[in-house]
């Protein structure tokens, strides 16, 4: 079974996109020419980007300004600098804060149908922009090309499902129980969206909120991470750009670049009613918190400690395939990466040999080069992660069967895909390290497994393998898995847009993209209509 076609089958079907290998081999690095050629970096030109001089990271709802620190984006493929960006200020955000108020309104007031215009507007801008966008995310996160690729996809998709479900936003009647009255149900704009994005999937994750929001009738001020500056700049650059086009009022969207300071502005402004926070349990659970004691609303997409679960009954080849796609995909930084798997201890002895030799096969090395499936991670920090996390589950009784190293003949932030057989009680199982490393664990029994992968603080995905009907529907049911996405045959990560994508418990309870998500971004309303000439009260109630 060839890892190469794993990825290649899991990255086609998730997203449209292929990875090439050229030649084979044992755990290497890749040696075939780069996708992207000539210049370094030709993509930052075609994106309105610079490498000489710094950008301007704040789009204040009128021009671009910025005026704080500089920020060097840098590759983790070898720490150079991309380019660099210039930081946003207390002013500047105050800047973004005065134009958006003075855009709500305006927006709000536009039929629904034609804001779904402007997103599919920026959806085709996306296409036309996928080469260049892919490039330097792929360059500025770390991530695969064609992961990158399927990134850009993915808000393409969200943008296409947003203009069908602009003219779907529905409400509802509901029956009075007084003669002659009407009770109407309905949804309207929150108002201002505080959207504050992660640097795993900086466009995919902006692209949930902003296209359905947008059709929702909400302007918005947007912080991406301040690793991933560049990539933020571009997309809103495009936004900008449609939004012009239609002689829209450019406040709808704006854009801030910078650290900590500027989400705790976000967090902590009461003109902001709605914030939708992407990051770590603890940051979201200290942002909710602020929020919620301002009587501010929250969409919380956090943490994920995922876990597989392969019966003795399931299909082992699809199972391999899925398990390394979820473990070694995007160096294990997604939050829905397969983190934890519970092998059936009638199966284990045959599959464990089998995923350390899919292990071994994997290419490592730059993104940027056709057949490369694992790319580094993102901050030499994580890198640090990843070899605390290896040690502690070694002191915790763990046992490495796969990887465990850094790849120090690189000047990136590479590691390898690491396998670690470990008891399931061992502490580390209840953490998410956000690296490649699997913790594999034997189970007996169904409801053995059910409860281990419920016993974690985070719900967001899970994924079990069976052929057997039985476990299917005790796996879905109330009593199986507590996480937000319950998968069967097919592994934790790769959700479509079209279902609610979130998580229950730690992960906080968000739902994004698909089903009725859109609610979340709206405010509710329950009008009662009397067309009668009385005035009769509910529940009989006789009052002179």
């Amino acid at each position: 079974l060839s890892v190469n076609s794993v990825f290649n089958e899991m990255l086609s079907r998730r997203c449209g996109v292929s990875v090439q290998r050229s030649g084979r081999g044992k755990r290497m690095f890749s040696t075939t020419r780069r996708i992207l050629d000539s210049d370094r970096y030709p993509f930052l030109a075609k994106l309105g980007l610079s490498a000489e001089v710094p950008n301007l990271g704040c789009w204040n709802g009128k021009e671009w300004v910025g005026s704080g620190p500089i920020i060097e984006s840098t590759n983790p493929y070898d720490n150079t600098v991309i380019g660099s960006v210039r930081a946003s200020t207390a002013e500047e955000y105050e800047q973004c804060m005065t134009n958006v108020k003075a855009a709500e309104k305006t927006w709000a007031a536009m039929p629904a149908p034609a804001r779904g215009s402007i997103v599919r507007q920026i959806g085709e801008e996306l296409r036309k922009n996928m080469e260049p966008l892919a490039g330097l995310l792929t360059s500025e996160m770390g991530k695969i090309l064609p992961e990158a690729k399927g990134e850009i996809q993915e808000y393409i998709d969200v943008c296409d499902y947003a203009t069908g479900l602009c003219r779907a936003l529905t409400g509802g009647v509901i029956p009075s129980e007084r003669p002659q009255h009407a009770l109407l149900e309905f949804y309207h704009p929150m108002g201002v969206l505080g959207l504050i994005t992660a640097f795993n999937f900086p466009v995919a994750v902006g692209g949930w909120n902003t296209a359905i929001s947008m059709i929702c009738g909400n302007v918005q001020i947007c912080k991406g991470a301040p690793t991933t500056p560049l990539v933020n700049i571009a997309v809103q650059k495009i936004i900008v750009d449609v939004l012009q086009r239609n002689n829209v009022p450019t406040g709808v969207a704006t854009l801030v670049t910078g650290g900590k300071d500027l989400g705790e502005m976000i967090v902590d402004d009461p003109r902001i009613p709605l914030v939708s926070f992407t990051g770590s349990c603890p940051a979201g659970g200290a942002a909710s918190a602020k929020v919620a004691a301002r009587f501010g609303k929250s969409i919380l997409e956090l943490g994920g400690n995922n876990a597989m679960i392969v019966m003795p009954d399931a299909d082992m080849e699809l199972a391999l395939r899925s398990v390394v796609f979820g473990a070694v995909g995007t160096a294990g930084q997604r939050c829905t990466t397969t983190r934890r798997l519970y092998l059936h201890s009638s199966v284990y002895d045959e599959f464990v040999p089998r995923m350390q030799k899919m292990y071994g096969q994997v290419p490592i090395g730059d993104p940027l080069q056709q057949g490369t499936l694992l790319g580094p991670l993102h901050t030499k920090e994580a890198v640090q992660a990843f070899l605390n996390g290896v040690e502690t589950a070694k002191k915790q009784g763990g046992e490495v069967l796969f990887g465990g190293k850094q790849l120090t003949d690189k000047a990136g932030n590479f590691v390898e895909p690491t396998i670690i057989a470990i008891n399931a009680d061992a502490p580390i199982v209840q953490e998410e390290i956000f690296v490649p490393t699997i913790y594999v664990m034997k189970f007996d029994n169904l409801e053995e497994v059910i409860e281990r992968n419920n016993a974690v603080p985070q719900g967001l995905t899970s994924s079990l393998f069976t052929r057997d009907m039985r476990n299917v529907f005790k796996w879905t049911s109330a009593v199986g898995s507590d996480c937000g996405i319950v998968n069967v045959n097919c592994g934790t990560s790769g959700a479509e847009i079209g279902g609610a994508f979130g998580g229950n418990k730690a992960t906080g309870w968000g739902r994004e993209s698909g089903s009725d998500s859109w609610k979340q971004y709206c405010r509710r309303g329950t009008a009662t209509i009397n067309y009668s000439n009385d005035l009769p009260l509910a529940q009989g109630i006789d009052f002179v």
